[in-house]
């Protein structure tokens, strides 16, 4: 079992209860039981609203948002609409789904109990919190504290995945769906994938670790729809022989000759699903090198392109869309064996990609379909874990300093707008909604707009 799961309601009562493995019968029945009440929630569910920041990277996990009036200027008492504390650090960042805020965090240094936080947008007020208790061991770094991932929620539904702790659904309102237990995830830097939605589906990238799986689930259920396991090449340590591996990378879904094909970056490839089974369409090689095999950004998609880098100063590669099996020597266009150290993902501008760096800390801009750096700047002066956000034409990039550079995303050069700080560490990305910004930092959750 996942463990006890404690719900803070944030009026000052508390309920407790015991997480289940959620099986096909017991699905059943509670559909059963609770079938009125299921169809009047569906009768009036509403979807993510356009501007809502409901999973990470936004909308379409590409970092793009729809929203207006998104601040350009801000500083520690400059623009900051409210600021609450957080009981841990952690590298998960925030999202927004109309009046609510959600993040996650460890209670205690040790990750013995892991809340899904609900914050009001308005001031910040704790609206309800629920807390899983976990009884097993689960390692990490302390550079990725616990409670590393993003919760994913459409406009009924919030989805948190809690590795060792399991996955758990809840409604907006704080009360819970259904949780699943996947069992025990074991890495010497933690976990950080983090689920998205699509079709009605949760879609969840699992490891790192011994096990290493794709899997979609029902939304409204829990039940699994599919699991697709990943050849694992390593057991998610430093092994005799010094080698690295694991991947972070939260999926992407992209149209690729008319049909959505869910794609995921794996330790030494890159992969594309079809969502709909998980089936293994096509993949390409070209993510291990000498120092591991690592992944920790997300895919990017320019046009018919798939751009990739590996992690610790891996490779980075580009390879054409719509092949079938292995693609390796068929779709690649180019691969370098040695790139600035990459944990955030970039942006997608027109053709170029825009991307942060956590080692040297710089901003660049390169063409994809040659590999080819035009501009390189640094930025805010910090290492960037941050992926990168766009907002009415203009980039935002985070480094963990705290730091926000507002740039130009334009091929010729580097072109900055404002430069601002946020009194806080931050590895997280900020969500954005009209008006406001929402940064997760080391020590606070932080609502910036006027």
């Amino acid at each position: 079992m996942a463990g006890h799961i404690f719900d803070d309601r944030g009026d000052g009562t508390m309920r407790t209860g015991v997480s289940d493995d959620l099986s096909p019968r017991t699905s059943i029945v509670r559909r059963m039981r609770h079938g009125l009440a299921i169809l009047a929630c569906l009768a009036t569910a509403i979807p993510a609203l356009a501007d809502d920041w409901p999973a990470f990277r936004g909308p379409r996990g590409d970092g793009t948002a729809d929203a207006a009036r998104v601040p350009l200027k801000w500083g520690p008492d400059e623009n900051i609409r409210w600021k609450v504390p957080l009981p841990q650090p952690g590298n998960g960042s925030a999202i927004v789904v109309g009046d609510r805020v959600f993040v996650t965090s460890a209670e205690d240094p040790a990750g013995k109990r892991l809340s899904l936080i609900c914050h009001r947008l308005l001031d910040g007020s704790l609206e309800w919190k629920q807390t899983v208790e976990i009884d097993r061991e689960m390692p990490t770094h302390k550079t990725n504290p616990h409670a590393g991932t993003t919760p994913v929620a459409d406009g009924q539904t919030v989805v948190v995945w809690h590795a060792t702790g399991g996955l758990h659904a809840y409604a907006l309102s704080g009360e819970k769906r259904w949780t699943r237990d996947f069992g025990e995830f074991r890495h010497i830097w933690g976990y950080g994938t983090s689920p998205i939605l699509h079709g009605g589906r949760v879609i969840l990238h699992s490891g790192p670790g011994k096990r290493v799986f794709v899997a979609a689930l029902d939304l409204q259920s829990g039940e699994t729809i599919w699991q697709t396991e990943e050849p694992v090449e390593g057991d998610g340590s430093n092994t005799p022989d010094r080698r690295y591996f694991g991947s972070w990378a939260t999926p992407v879904v992209a149209k690729v000759g008319g049909q959505d094909q869910l794609i995921v970056a794996m330790p030494t490839r890159v992969v594309g699903y079809d969502p709909r089974d998980g089936k293994a369409l096509w993949w390409c090689s070209g993510l291990r090198h000498g120092g591991g095999d690592l992944a920790y950004s997300s895919p990017l998609i320019v046009g018919n392109l798939c751009f990739m880098t590996g992690g610790f100063s891996g490779p980075a590669m580009a390879f054409t869309l719509g092949g079938t099996g292995d693609m390796t020597d068929t779709a690649r266009l180019w691969r370098t064996e040695k790139s600035p150290q990459s944990i955030g993902t970039g942006l997608v501008v027109g053709e170029h990609v825009y991307r942060p760096n956590a080692g040297p800390g710089t901003i660049e801009c390169l063409d994809p379909r040659s590999g080819k750096v035009l501009w390189q700047d640094r930025g805010a002066g910090g290492n960037y874990w941050s992926s990168m956000v766009l907002a009415e034409g203009r980039a935002y990039a985070t480094a963990q300093n705290g730091k926000t550079v507002v740039f130009e995303p334009q091929s010729a050069g580097y072109v900055e707008l404002a430069r601002n700080d946020v009194g806080d560490a931050t590895n997280a990305t900020p969500a954005v909604v009209d008006g406001a910004l929402v940064l997760r930092g080391q020590k606070s959750l932080i609502c910036i707009g006027k």
